[in-house]
């Protein structure tokens, strides 16, 4: 992947992925802020409110026709937690200039476009539209209650918020319910006014426009853009290992208990981590679908997740209320199984495979390369999906043993029904 990331204003970067086989060009700016507790809400609230109107096309109406005159370009808001950022913006995806009728190029008014949406929203008395803040606020209200519905998406937010308490990594992209209700429009305002003027602007643009063109349409698009004291992007803290488990539990009007478990890992070879936790339980062919779910059937799912930024390895598993103890122990002896090195030749090959297409897709779609370019450049990662999958090739079933013994027990999660 030849991309190119350079400094184009104060606290403003744009990375080009030279790509002629897609028919569209992608767009994207986002803001990369802190994750807190206390500005989460409103982080997340901002480019939701943006999108509803610039001073030039007020509302929605308006600013669908220009887009429907730029042969149906779309900008879509946007809010992502990778690390401990959260990345506000807006995502853009239009006709490559290439394949426009009359060599006509949608890469300039897409961006001026995009730049008035962040620097010229439409206001009344120096703050946002009431109607537009109060309908949003309201539509964020609305997913985040959704994630509680859902029972499994909430049952891994509260892993994450119990293991995580007091670091950023356990907050929510989307901040708290009680947080967004009691935002101010005034307030939202002074919120947006210092990201403009302090949060770093990643900018990533796929397609095959030269990296002079792109350049020359962003300096133009942001030259509104107000800048001062812009702070760096912050680091992710790696996990403290726990001295003793926490067992946190809630009874909820459920009829399939969730049991989640966190574990701190302790090495930083992640190569050697993702396979050992796609042996785990990452895949299809890993040990907790194979075993715990197929052939014993205690779980209606059971998967696990690495996450190389924070040092932390989680799994996710639905469950009959009576099976937890059972549940929890196979959970356990599988995790034991890898860490041992009792695995058959097929199950790394399988793991190693599994791997390789997944870094090796990459490059099919523009919004995947859009998202791990944004994760590389947030969390401070260099290394390319070829390099990824170089290593991934070479890593020795030694590696993964020793990684995988660095694994331990922090947190167990359990969500049961009222009656249980």
């Amino acid at each position: 992947m030849n991309n190119i990331r350079k400094p184009v204003a104060e606290g403003v970067y744009l990375t080009c992925l030279p790509a002629q086989k897609f028919k569209t060009g992608v767009l994207s700016a986002q803001f990369i802020a802190p994750l807190s507790a206390e500005t989460a809400g409103a982080v997340a609230l901002i480019p939701s409110v943006l999108r509803r109107g610039t001073a030039k096309s007020p509302d929605m109406g308006l600013l669908s026709a220009r887009l429907d005159n730029l042969y149906g370009a779309r900008i879509d808001d946007t809010v992502r937690k990778l690390g401990e950022c959260q990345c506000a913006g807006f995502v853009a995806s239009f006709l490559d200039d290439r394949f426009v009728p009359g060599g006509e190029r949608l890469l300039e008014p897409v961006a001026d476009l995009m730049g008035e949406l962040f620097c010229q929203p439409v206001t009344e008395n120096g703050a946002f539209l009431p109607a537009y803040f109060e309908s949003e606020k309201a539509n964020l209200l609305d997913a985040i209650g959704s994630i509680r519905n859902d029972k499994r998406l909430w049952a891994g937010r509260r892993l994450l918020s119990e293991m995580c308490a007091g670091e950023p990594y356990g907050v929510s992209r989307l901040g708290e319910e009680a947080d967004v209700e009691a935002l101010q429009v005034t307030e939202l305002y002074g919120r947006y006014r210092d990201m403009l003027q302090s949060m770093p602007l990643e900018i990533i643009y796929c397609g095959s426009a030269s990296e002079e063109e792109v350049e020359h349409a962003l300096r133009g698009a942001f030259a509104g853009l107000p800048r001062a004291d812009v702070r760096p992007i912050p680091g992710t803290t790696r996990h403290p290992s726990r001295a003793d488990v926490l067992h946190v539990s809630d009874a909820m009007d459920v009829t399939q208990g969730k049991l989640e478990l966190g574990f701190s890992v302790g090495s930083d070879d992640y190569v050697a981590l993702l396979m050992g936790n796609s042996m785990f339980g990452g895949s299809s062919n890993s040990k907790l679908f194979m075993n715990v779910r197929e052939k014993l059937s205690l779980c209606y799912y059971a998967s696990s997740s690495y996450y190389r930024r924070k040092g932390i390895i989680t799994v996710s598993s639905g469950i009959e209320f009576d099976h937890y103890q059972a549940a929890f122990d196979e959970i356990t002896r599988q995790l034991e199984m890898v860490q041992n090195g009792d695995w058959e030749d097929w199950e790394i090959d399988s793991a190693r495979s599994i791997l390789i297409n997944s870094y090796a897709s990459l490059g099919d779609a523009q919004g995947k390369l859009e998202n791990y370019n944004l994760s590389c450049t947030v969390t401070d990662f260099h290394d390319t999906p070829e390099e990824v999958m170089g290593q991934i090739r070479a890593v020795t079933p030694e590696r993964i043993i020793e990684a995988m013994r660095t694994v331990k027990l922090d947190t167990v999660y359990f969500l049961k029904g009222k009656e249980a």
